[in-house]
């Protein structure tokens, strides 16, 4: 007989490993001993992806450590330096743990700080005894901070005067810092709950329409945060947040629909992006998604074409300023964005470009950089005109394909000999035109051609 790992695999997938005593030869015809088959079950437990749960009786109080193991079930007396090291066993940190949970069969918590105590000297020297008090906190003990995030979420939507318009509760989100306060406040007070539902205690302690009034408003707040994330693109942070909230409204608040949230869809799928918007209520909620995913694909592709991308901010703020001045109505700021929207998933673009690089999308990013810098600094009667620039572009990008390699990008001698080949051409060209303008002014027309062209090769 040794002692030693069975495994079984359960209902729903998880494997799940129980150290016992077994006979089993199987065992040691695929492992030899019983000390190779604990380490591969401790190793499979510690890296691996289908142990969920060990259950052990002497064992992996010392020399085992497991950052992602997050609760320890203790059936089991325990004290003094045993019971530090069993607790120490869930007291690691790891991606996504924000603490570990005891679940204490046998009252020994209360035991903790007695222990604590008496090996202040042995191992524990820089902890004052005092602060060691208290380490372990009742579940009970967090209901006032439960109740304050409830009051901070609650505070944060003060100033809507009717508490059943939806629409109100999103449009005051607007604010960039206000939404990133309630995500953040709401993140608190989901977690204390669920803490919280999770004990026992609680349901002794709390009046029943309390709890209730948690459950209620975590469900609106969270469901008006998953629409709030769509219609202002915000991005979304899994690992911190979303599976275990999504836990908490599966284990204990009923939802009659679930809506996995993820991170925006390019608004360039059309089709996907289409579909995300139609989950939005309101007109001018759809107006907004289409709106803040413009901005933030503006906002990323930008230097790739900064002439041609600015047209579309400037078209987009013109019809959210309409909005807001009231000039326009609901359903025609919808109808703006999605036109904007259209033409900016189709490629479309309003600027004539000149012949020689009608078919050159490079030297149309070139053509739009340098002429919106010249007509910042010339005048109406400049001598030049379009096809000019348009040859010039041309010419750019014959001096980019000519040097670019791979990774040029990195290449500083590469960057020197194509600045100082365009400062060239830009003189011969201010010559040839009689341009009045000075140096400060090409060197900013070089830059802002290196950039697109580091974005665009």
């Amino acid at each position: 007989m040794i002692r030693g790992v069975q495994s079984f695999k359960s209902k729903n997938g998880p494997l799940i490993s129980a150290f016992l005593e077994t006979n089993d030869e199987s065992l040691m015809n695929r492992y030899g001993t019983a000390e190779k088959y604990e380490d591969a079950i401790k190793d499979e437990f510690v890296n691996g992806d289908e142990l969920d749960l060990l259950i052990v009786v002497d064992k992996l109080l010392t020399g085992f450590d497991a950052p992602r193991a997050t609760v320890l079930y203790d059936d089991k007396p325990l004290k003094e330096h045993t019971l530090l090291q069993a607790i120490a066993r869930v007291n690691r940190l790891y991606e996504g743990k924000d603490y570990g949970l005891i679940i204490d069969y046998r009252g020994l918590l209360e035991k903790l700080d007695q222990a604590m105590q008496m090996y202040s000297g042995a191992g524990l020297e820089n902890f004052d005894p005092e602060d060691l008090q208290g380490a372990i906190y009742d579940v009970i003990s967090i209901i006032g901070s439960l109740r304050q995030h409830h009051s901070d979420l609650r505070q944060i939507f003060a100033p809507i005067k009717n508490k059943n318009d939806r629409e109100a509760y999103e449009v005051w989100l607007e604010d960039e810092e206000r939404r990133e306060n309630f995500y953040g406040v709401l993140s608190h007070f989901g977690r204390n709950l669920g803490i919280a539902l999770e004990s026992e205690k609680i349901y002794n302690t709390l009046p029943p329409e309390e709890l209730q009034t948690y459950k209620t408003d975590f469900k609106f707040f969270q469901d008006l945060r998953k629409s709030v994330k769509l219609r202002y693109s915000d991005t979304i942070d899994h690992k911190e947040y979303e599976a275990k909230m999504q836990k908490l409204m599966d284990n204990y608040i009923a939802a009659e629909e679930v809506i996995r949230i993820t991170n925006p869809v390019d608004i360039l799928n059309a089709k996907a992006f289409e579909e995300e918007i139609e989950r939005l209520g309101s007109k001018r909620a759809k107006a907004d998604a289409i709106r803040t995913r413009l901005t933030k694909s503006l906002q990323t592709k930008w230097d790739e074409n900064p002439a041609y991308y600015k047209k579309f901010s400037e078209r987009i703020e013109e019809a959210i300023q309409e909005y807001r001045d009231k000039r326009i109505s609901e359903a025609e700021y919808l109808n703006r964005m999605k036109d904007i929207m259209k033409d900016y998933q189709s490629g479309q673009s309003t600027e004539r470009y000149p012949d020689v690089i009608r078919e050159n999308r490079n030297a149309q990013a070139f053509y739009g950089v340098t002429k919106d810098i010249l007509n910042e600094v010339t005048d109406e009667a400049a001598s030049y005109d379009a096809n000019s620039i348009g040859e010039l572009a041309y010419q750019m990008d014959e001096i980019i394909r000519e040097h670019q390699k791979v990774d040029w990008h990195d290449n500083l001698e590469i960057h020197n000999r194509i600045a100082q080949e365009l400062d060239d051409l830009l003189f011969d060209f201010k010559e040839k035109y009689g341009l009045d303008i000075d140096f400060d002014t090409i060197d900013r027309i070089i830059e802002q051609i290196k950039t697109v062209a580091l974005r665009r090769y």
